[in-house]
């Protein structure tokens, strides 16, 4: 409880494995607040609080994961990530060697995403009162002159493309937490999408819509846009990229791969006349290699998401309805 305190304790935590992971000039100051110079532009802010479990999956971790979360919510903002800051909430015995693992992890991702962590705090709260480490991330960003982008802004006709396969988060999360090995080696993921999105606004400009389809998959995603547009959305199955061995274990364990988390997969919603172009793009890029066309914006006088099934028919693809994997992310 020390390390929380406030004392000499604390002092140590923060100088010896915080600032001496994220090393910056901000970090170095040593001041409560981090000043610096915004550019010119529209500002985006996100913040977001990783509460995953377990800590450590396949293909990564708290500390990544909560680098690449908030990232990616400023991405899809339409924004270019400046800095970030992170708040832990550690519980009473939590191993210093797993904290400084998780620390570690994130200052690797912070460092490979070109974007700091400027900015802290840390808390410790008593043992079993929280689940071993809570992370809080927050990033600021600036939008390019001529990008906006919301959840507002389909229109009919407009095109629906994602930068690869679905659920693979989700499931790497539900093969460990249940000691499912499924006989194959599934990895979250977990990354940083701005440079992909960088690329993406570059070759196109006028895309209406951003969105990573975190918790409640794809299906959610959807149906927010939907909402938010006042617009229909017509997907095809046989053109949704997902891994057989993620439709395997969602098929052994009664789930849906739409429904299933993703933490470096994005939606676009783009002008009929451009998707070629931002395929393209996408395509182009390591973290887009698998992107595909999935389907369009429709005329609809209901906020309803439809899909082509693989036989033929059509289907209703509705919210997700209470809980399909908790905690991952």
């Amino acid at each position: 409880m020390a390390h929380g305190g406030g004392g000499r304790a604390m002092s140590r935590l923060i100088d010896e494995l915080f600032a001496a992971a994220f090393d910056n000039e901000w970090m170095a100051a040593g001041n409560d607040a981090a000043a610096f110079t915004a550019p010119a532009g529209r500002m985006v802010m996100a913040t977001d609080s990783h509460v995953v479990t377990p800590l450590f999956f396949p293909g990564g971790d708290i500390g990544a994961l909560s680098v690449h979360g908030t990232l990616n919510d400023v991405a899809m903002g339409g924004g270019r990530p400046l800095y970030l800051s992170a708040g832990f909430v550690l519980e009473e015995g939590f191993p210093l060697a797993d904290l400084k693992r998780i620390v570690d992890s994130m200052a690797a991702a912070s460092r490979e995403a070109g974007v700091p962590v400027v900015t802290g705090d840390t808390k410790v709260v008593e043992q079993g009162k929280a689940d071993g480490v809570y992370i809080n991330t927050t990033g600021v960003g600036v939008v390019p002159e001529g990008v906006t982008v919301g959840g507002n802004r389909a229109r009919p006709g407009d095109r629906i493309l994602v930068n690869g396969t679905l659920g693979d988060h989700g499931m790497a999360i539900l093969s460990v937490r249940e000691d499912l090995g499924f006989g194959t080696d599934l990895q979250s993921d977990s990354a940083a999408l701005h440079g992909l999105v960088a690329a993406m606004l570059e070759a196109v400009p006028g895309i209406r819509c951003l969105r990573d389809p975190t918790r409640g998959g794809l299906s959610a995603t959807l149906n927010e846009l939907a909402h938010q547009s006042e617009v229909g959305v017509r997907v095809r199955e046989a053109e949704l990229p997902v891994r057989e061995e993620v439709h395997a274990a969602c098929e052994f364990l009664g789930l849906d791969p739409l429904n299933a988390a993703n933490e470096g997969k994005l939606v676009a919603v783009c002008p009929p006349e451009s998707a070629e172009v931002l395929l393209e793009t996408m395509r182009a890029h390591p973290l887009g290699r698998a992107s595909a066309i999935i389907g369009e914006v429709a005329d609809s006088d209901r906020p309803l998401v439809e899909m082509e099934t693989a036989f033929g028919g059509t289907r209703l693809v509705d919210w997700l309805h209470g809980e399909q994997l908790p905690r991952i992310c």
